[in-house]
């Protein structure tokens, strides 16, 4: 890309890959139960096939990018997106959506980490937060907006838009990609323009030591993962809550997008305000809002608990996903890497939630709650975890 618009064009990117990747990726659960039937439990067993190819996808991805580049890896991506859901489109058995959804996969396990690389490269630690900031902004809200508009958009336009409008936006993607690029850019490559960081700086002036960093960072690595186990747990079971509450695909859509407005709202304050940086307090406190929402969004079937909980739920999500990427960009200058590193963290909560509420579900199907306590239960140890790891480790700053 020429050099004045690079980042302009990563976001432009980042924002079209956020709308079309959560259009389909939300609502294929409606399309599943909608053309096959599925159960509760059919759609977190497919959530959970997602999570377990997207956690040795990423890191493929992010090795992909470092070491082929990362306009190469940004092409590719697209072509594996776009066939997956042309597959989908084309074949319509279980098979073939299955088919479909792991291609699909495997394409956006290049894209995020490689556009997480490309919107940090080349940045100072002031720069590397405000980039940070609109790149956590950019896909949020694309996400918030494909939510928020996909059930009245299926319903206008009917369900083969599932396939058919991501697909024209991945193709847009790749040829403003194509006339874009310039091969000479040193953003189209592996290579760091940023200098090697020792400290991380703070607004009053102080400084956190590299080891106290990269404790951070691990911890964060902990959190993550249980934040997404939670997150990923409760999208597929948004049709059933939908018909318990006797919503349409609209409606279930206008109520359960303020989750992702929440997590709007709260990367907008993060990226404002850099005060939280290398605290723990802040990350303990985001992990209990956490354990707290997500046990009232799933257990208490009450319209306005279930928006008030989404609230609190997207708040924490936003500062957990923030720090997880945050501190992957900040420690160390392999960032394709460690982008790839921060999504399998992703992918290892994508398949745990899930899978763990579809095996509850599967063989104990008579307590209709089990799904949910049982993915409680998994939050608890990850606090554990987590509280561990700070004793352990007794960062610099907290």
């Amino acid at each position: 890309m020429k050099p004045g618009s690079a980042k302009t064009g990563v976001f432009l990117i980042e924002g079209i890959n956020a709308f079309a990747t959560s259009y389909y990726g939300s609502y294929v659960y409606f399309w599943m139960k909608h053309r096959f039937g599925f159960s509760q439990a059919d759609n977190l067993a497919l959530s959970a096939l997602i999570g377990f190819i997207y956690i040795g996808g990423a890191l493929w991805g992010g090795r992909y990018a470092q070491k082929q580049g990362y306009f190469p890896a940004l092409r590719l991506g697209i072509g594996l997106m776009s066939g997956g859901l042309l597959c989908a489109a084309l074949i319509h058995n279980i098979p073939g959506q299955l088919a479909g959804v792991a291609i699909w996969t495997l394409g956006m396990c290049l894209m995020w980490p490689t556009l997480e690389a490309l919107a940090s490269e080349g940045e100072s630690w002031t720069g590397l937060q405000r980039k940070i900031g609109i790149y956590n902004l950019t896909w949020a809200a694309g996400a918030a907006l494909a939510f928020f508009f996909g059930g009245a958009l299926i319903e206008q336009l009917g369900w083969a838009s599932l396939f058919w409008l991501p697909i024209g936006l991945h193709l847009f993607q790749y040829v403003y990609l194509v006339f874009q690029e310039n091969p000479q850019s040193p953003e189209s490559t592996h290579e760091s323009l940023a200098t090697p960081k020792a400290v991380a700086p703070h607004e009053n002036g102080s400084a956190i030591s590299p080891e106290g960093a990269r404790s951070f960072l691990r911890m964060a690595w902990v959190a993550n993962p249980f934040a997404y186990i939670a997150i990923n747990s409760v999208i597929p079971v948004i049709p059933d809550l939908a018909s318990r509450l006797e919503l349409t695909p609209m409606m279930a859509g206008f109520v359960c997008s303020v989750l992702y407005v929440a997590r709007l709202v709260a990367f907008a304050i993060l990226w404002f305000w850099p005060g939280w940086h290398y605290r723990f307090k802040w990350l303990a406190s985001a992990y209990g809002t956490l354990l707290g929402s997500y046990a009232a969004l799933l257990l208490i079937p009450n319209l306005w608990v279930i928006i008030l909980a989404q609230v609190f739920f997207g708040l924490a999500v936003g500062l957990i996903y923030y720090s997880s990427l945050f501190y992957s960009m900040d420690v160390g200058d392999t960032k394709g890497e460690h982008g790839g590193f921060h999504e399998a963290a992703i992918g290892t909560g994508l398949f745990a939630g899930p899978a763990t509420g579809a095996f509850t579900m599967y063989f104990l199907p008579r307590y209709t709650q089990s799904g949910a306590l049982a993915v409680c239960g998994l939050l608890l140890i990850g606090g554990i975890v987590l509280w561990r790891l700070r004793r352990q480790t007794h960062p610099a700053r907290h």
